[in-house]
């Protein structure tokens, strides 16, 4: 044989009928049929039927040594299947290649596992992540990775925005996350850090007059894991100059939908949804609902503040309290047991317990209402409950009571739980469909408990909203920011802000998080100096590559469409990274690890 390949085995159809092919592959699977050998032949592009014929004494013997993942070379004729045995489910289910030629380009060692066994373990399949890859779920997973990147691309590329890398090693800002550190060999003790986003660089474009950058890149964080999070993930990072956050939010909408309508023939709705911060906490204790799900939190904190019950009482009158009832239409079916399972699974966020009412007879008050809290709830707080959550014969309500962080937690999980359940979905609480939103004003920081002083809830360069800048320093917690997040499905596929361009504002906001004048120049003086020289207003947002392309693949984790992905432990195991390194690589590092480490 010549050419090696002639073809790729999608492209084997009616059109190739009578013509000699080159083809090379994968062997799928191998069948005897009565003395005549049949061998799928896989690449990524498809899979073609090849038939050999005992006739051919050397080829047939070639082929009877083939076993699966043997990697050959085919040479043959292309006609059509014999009428009856047609596959509609191949684009080359109307024809065969008549085996002439066939070579062995390298065997396979025997299979750890078989590609078609669909109840693998994740540790086996990263492990051999090589064949793991080569099923076709995967190598549909990132085909489909490739188009959503391409469709960003081109939409971009027709936005005016000029792809533009920004440095891989970088100085540590510990702001959020916590930095992957990566030493100097030249600068002894001291250290560069992988970064978490692009984010001051990309800033500083603004400043230097770029107007419109994008890239698709890398980004690092190290911290814990869950099945939407890697310590490496990719990021559609993007940043224009000039815009404000509404004409920001209606310049990258249009790329979503675009992508969604080109890569998988989904028409989300035009325009999205927008729904306040505040807003969507209230109805369901999220930053990020999932409105596929029809249940919402009815607010009862005013009313529980002089029950006797002091579960709810107490948390009425906390400073953050709030106290709050989930209707469950139907739920009055559920059983007890599932009840407690659920009180098990809120417990998991902090709540100490979870409260319900099962609504036999609304009309009868009290005596139509089930649950061993109702005698220390009095007729008004009972009637007026039932009302504002519009709660009817056969219902469950099921009840938050406690600091507003740990309700919203808890009975927002919960929310999502039920809603996604066998349960919930038989009693029409859930509406299989694209749900996409965009939530805006966020708070511009949360105080941090622990450190006892106001953090940043976005990161510190997000400018806060006009009105509210005097705030900064009077009352930081009432303060809003220009920020957006772009949820999809209860995902947040997507989110940024409006920034801060100048460097007074930018020190205002320091100081509200207790950043002083010396530690902000130690960490941030490149940025500040910057910031002197005609910044312009400038916003952006950034994009989950992963998880957009999980959502659209079905995916349960965003392990399945990255290719070389780490573990919940941040270790890969197809490499074994993080892995020892050597005194000698360590010396010249000048780091001593502590004996209690190991070398």
């Amino acid at each position: 044989m010549t050419t090696l390949r002639s073809h790729t085995l999608g492209a084997v159809t009616e059109a190739l009928l009578g013509q000699t092919v080159s083809l090379c592959g994968w062997v799928q699977r191998r069948r005897d049929h009565g003395g005549v050998l049949f061998i799928d032949l896989r690449d990524r592009e498809g899979v073609v039927q090849v038939v050999c014929d005992p006739d051919r004494a050397e080829t047939f013997a070639a082929a009877e040594g083939v076993r699966n993942e043997y990697c050959v070379q085919v040479r043959g004729l292309v006609r059509p299947r014999p009428a009856g045995t047609e596959n509609p489910a191949l684009v080359s289910g109307r024809v065969e290649v008549l085996c002439h030629e066939l070579q062995v380009l390298n065997a396979s060692a025997a299979l750890p596992f078989q590609l078609d066994d669909d109840n693998l373990s994740e540790t086996t399949r990263l492990t051999h992540r090589v064949l793991d890859l080569r099923r076709p779920q995967m190598q549909h997973n990132l085909r489909l990775r490739y188009q959503v990147a391409m469709a960003v691309r081109r939409y971009l590329d027709e936005q005016g925005f000029l792809d533009i890398e920004t440095p891989m090693l970088t100085r540590s800002t510990p702001e959020g996350a916590r930095d992957y550190l990566v030493p100097s060999r030249v600068h002894p003790g001291q250290f560069f850090a992988l970064p978490q986003s692009p984010q001051l660089f990309k800033q500083m474009l603004m400043v230097s007059g770029f107007d419109r950058y994008y890239q698709i890149t890398k980004c690092f964080r190290d911290e814990d894991l869950r099945a939407d999070r890697q310590p490496e993930f990719t990021q559609i990072d993007c940043e224009t100059s000039f815009l404000d956050e509404t004409e920001i939010r209606a310049l990258f909408e249009p790329m979503i939908r675009q992508t969604f309508s080109g890569v998988l023939g989904v028409e989300l709705p035009a325009p999205f949804p927008v729904m306040l911060h505040a807003e969507a906490m209230a109805r369901f204790g999220s930053d990020k609902p999932d409105l596929r799900v029809k249940l919402e939190f009815t607010e009862l904190t005013d009313l529980m503040r002089e029950v006797e019950f002091k579960v709810f009482s107490a948390a009425a009158a906390l400073p953050d309290g709030r106290v709050v009832a989930m209707r469950i239409p139907g739920g009055g079916r559920i059983a007890r047991s599932e009840i407690d399972a659920y009180t098990d699974f809120v417990r998991i966020f902090g709540a100490k317990g979870l409260a319900w009412i099962k609504v036999n007879e609304a009309a009868r008050g009290r005596d139509g209402l089930q649950s061993p809290i109702v005698k220390n709830l009095h007729d008004a707080a009972l009637a007026e409950m039932l009302r504002r959550s519009g709660a009817q014969d056969g219902d469950l309500l099921l009840f938050g009571a406690d600091r507003a962080k740990v309700v919203h937690a808890a009975l927002g999980a919960l929310r999502v739980k039920i809603g996604h359940s066998a349960f919930g979905r038989e009693q029409g609480l859930f509406e299989d469909a694209w749900k996409p939103l965009w939530v805006v004003d966020f708070p511009m920081f949360e105080f941090d408990d622990d450190e006892q002083r106001w953090v940043a809830c976005h990161h510190p360069f997000t400018a806060p909203k006009d009105e509210h800048v005097d705030y900064l320093g009077s009352d930081p917690g009432r303060c809003l920011a220009k920020a957006y997040d772009m949820v999809l499905n209860g995902w947040e596929i997507g989110g940024g802000s409006v920034r801060i361009h100048r460097a007074d504002m930018q020190r205002k906001v320091f100081t509200a998080l207790g950043i002083g004048e010396e530690e902000a120049r130690a960490k941030f003086g490149f940025l500040l100096d910057a910031l002197q020289y005609g910044a312009p207003p400038h916003g952006g947002i950034a994009f989950g590559l992963d998880r957009i392309v999980t959502m659209m693949t079905g995916a349960t984790s965003i392990r399945d469409v990255i290719a070389f992905p780490k573990t919940q432990r941040a270790q890969c195991l197809l490499t074994e990274a993080p892995g020892a390194v050597d005194e000698r690589q360590l010396r010249e590092l000048h780091i001593r690890l502590r004996q209690d480490q190991g070398a």
